[in-house]
């Protein structure tokens, strides 16, 4: 039954560019959820009233808590989060979607090089996918073929270090970025405190050899957890999430030598604020004026102004999720709409954006779903 505050439903998505149909008559978006569980749930968004409709289950049997869409193909990939304990590797598989219907057609599954694969970054220039493997304290490169099917990786990376905090035993690698210029990837390793900088073959679709003296890592705060990164339309900008101090880093980025610079720290919680820290999810407005984070300490969006020179951040918003532990959450394409999952309260959330301003509005509509992680506008 769908209700006028609450669309009765599941649903999944990534950032890329929008694959619309006409439904009733209108333009929608078909959105994919990922939750801790092992299936994917399709609905679809009208960016005319933000309602997002249910669709149903489209997949099971993985752990899907991270999706990216191939640039040119309907073709989406998701992670399989297996091997969480270290001994056996996650994967990646890759499915055909079908814009009608939102169903996915299964073309490929290969593992991914290390347990808990958490994350995925694609690089288009090279046609390769980078893996975060949380739990295998590695990232792995996968040759992506002309038919948007990834490879067996081509080269695997083990991350070295730990950290004060108790889930900071081991590295644990969370978020990987791509330069454009294809020379380099960085990661974030959560359980290391570092973002690490790994030379990158874009011709051989793999890692070079890594070495720190020559690419040094940026170095966090003991204890900070660094999770994901995010870019600025500048090419010379990153603004880096750290889950453990609910933090972000504002970094200026040398792509010729590689070279990662602190400019800022800024806390995403309230002045007082005394719970569990715990930063989730970071991105950036198409124009670059705006930086959005979601706090799942505080069950909050967080919105900053950047610096037009300095590139720095003013927080201009603090506003409830809409429900308990907002674990991600996606802008669409258009600019006007937000989606939040709060895993906890089982529901996507749908804030109006304003790209004038910058500004959230919560509408008060939500999408129910069992433990959503990931949304994926497609």
């Amino acid at each position: 039954m769908i209700h006028r505050r609450t669309l009765i439903a599941a649903a999944l998505a990534t950032a890329a560019a929008p694959a619309t149909v006409l439904a009733a008559g209108r333009q929608t978006n078909l959105v994919y959820i990922g939750m801790q569980g092992d299936t994917v749930h399709a609905a679809r968004f009208d960016p005319r009233s933000g309602e997002l409709t249910a669709i149903g289950p489209v997949v099971q049997g993985l752990r899907p808590t991270w999706a990216v869409r191939h640039p040119t193909l309907p073709v989406l990939w998701f992670n399989d989060e297996a091997g969480g304990d270290g001994a056996s590797p996650g994967g990646v598989l890759t499915y055909r979607v079908d814009p009608t219907s939102g169903a996915l057609t299964l073309l490929g599954n290969v593992r991914a090089g290390g347990g808990g694969t958490t994350h995925l970054a694609f690089d288009r220039r090279s046609s390769t996918l980078v893996t975060a493997n949380y739990a295998g304290a590695s990232s792995a490169t996968l040759p992506v073929g002309p038919d948007g099917v990834p490879g067996a990786p081509s080269s695997v990376l083990h991350m070295t270090g730990s950290g004060p905090h108790r889930r900071q035993a081991a590295p644990h690698p969370h978020g990987g970025w791509i330069d454009p210029g294809g020379r380099f990837a960085l990661m974030a390793d959560l359980g290391a405190d570092r973002v690490w900088v790994l030379p990158f073959d874009s011709a051989a679709q793999k890692y070079g050899v890594a070495d720190p003296a020559a690419h040094a890592p940026y170095v966090a705060p003991p204890g900070s957890g660094p999770r994901h990164l995010a870019s600025h339309p500048d090419g010379q900008t990153l603004y880096l999430i750290c889950e453990l101090t609910a933090e972000i880093h504002t970094l200026g980025w040398d792509a010729r030598t590689g070279v990662l610079t602190h400019r800022q720290t800024v806390s995403l919680n309230s002045p007082g604020f005394t719970g569990t820290n715990s930063g989730a999810e970071i991105a950036v407005s198409r124009d670059g004026r705006f930086v959005y984070a979601s706090n799942r300490g505080e069950n909050s969006l967080v919105v900053f102004a950047v610096d037009r020179r300095a590139k720095t951040l003013t927080q201009i918003q603090s506003l409830p999720s809409g429900g308990d532990k907002p674990w991600h959450f996606a802008i669409h394409p258009n600019g006007r709409w937000l989606l939040a999952a709060n895993r906890d309260a089982n529901a996507i959330r749908i804030f109006a954006l304003d790209p004038r301003s910058g500004r959230l509005t919560d509408t008060e509509l939500s999408l129910s779903s069992p433990t959503p992680v990931h949304v994926h506008i497609f």
